[in-house]
């Protein structure tokens, strides 16, 4: 087993992408940790995984995320993996079209988070001597769509933010390495279609994909395995495109 007994924090757990790493974690022996916003959702995430808790956490909150990393510790012992997954958008419309209430949430759940995530995970890593922290980004990032351009903006943060800490980190032996799926199927995808999700739309975007479908939450989920895995330990500043070729 590839991950086994160490101890992961998986933000937005309870369901898409954050779901489907939860579960593959555990596949390979580890003991995660699901926070998310929606209780019920997360509960029952965490009820049919082996060795899985829940907590519940608003990543732009940094007192919750403080209580979210005590938890993993609590139940734990440790934290050995951060898997930055928890994310929003606004829906897709021209950039003057949104407001900045929800220009504001954006950039909290997206970029906030890391910072945050940071600040509370990485002092107890340093102490334990390494640790692994994943982002997850976006195909937004790099190959950005018209529609979408503030959510564009703040995944486009978090590539940058994943080298910079990546750099810093390094003397500590904690890696931190990004994911940019392509769309998927989550609880995003009617919004990145701007606000319906139908047969003729899909069409259209998974037109714009070499490998001819949308990502599944299996496919970032193995992705994020090798990153937060043994297998990569010389790894630190990535940002792997899980896109079908999105990205070319």
């Amino acid at each position: 087993m590839r991950l086994k007994d160490k101890a992961v924090i998986v933000t937005g757990g309870a369901s898409g992408f954050g779901e489907g790493i939860a579960r593959r974690f555990a596949e390979e022996g580890a003991a995660v940790l699901i926070a998310d916003v929606d209780a019920a959702k997360g509960e029952a995430v965490a009820k049919s995984i082996p060795r899985a808790r829940f907590c519940r956490a608003d990543v732009a909150r940094s007192a919750d995320v403080k209580v979210m990393v005590g938890a993993a510790v609590d139940a734990f012992g440790a934290i050995d993996i951060l898997v930055n997954n928890a994310g929003v958008t606004h829906r897709n419309r021209p950039m003057l079209e949104v407001d900045e209430a929800t220009f504001d949430r954006v950039y909290a759940v997206n970029v906030k988070s890391v910072y945050l995530g940071a600040i509370h995970a990485v002092p107890i890593m340093r102490q334990q001597g390494s640790g692994a922290i994943l982002n997850i980004a976006s195909t937004a990032a790099l190959r950005p769509r018209p529609g979408l351009t503030w959510y564009n903006g703040s995944k486009g943060a978090v590539v940058t933010l994943t080298k910079s800490m990546a750099a810093e980190l390094a003397p500590d032996r904690i890696r931190v390495n990004a994911l940019n799926p392509v769309i998927g199927e989550t609880g995003l995808t009617a919004e990145f279609m701007g606000g319906k999700d139908t047969p003729e739309l899909r069409k259209k975007f998974v037109a714009t994909i070499p490998l001819g479908r949308m990502s599944q939450p299996l496919d970032v989920a193995n992705a994020a395995l090798f990153l937060c895995s043994a297998e990569a330990e010389f790894l630190t500043g990535v940002c792997l495109e899980v896109d079908g070729g999105r990205c070319i």
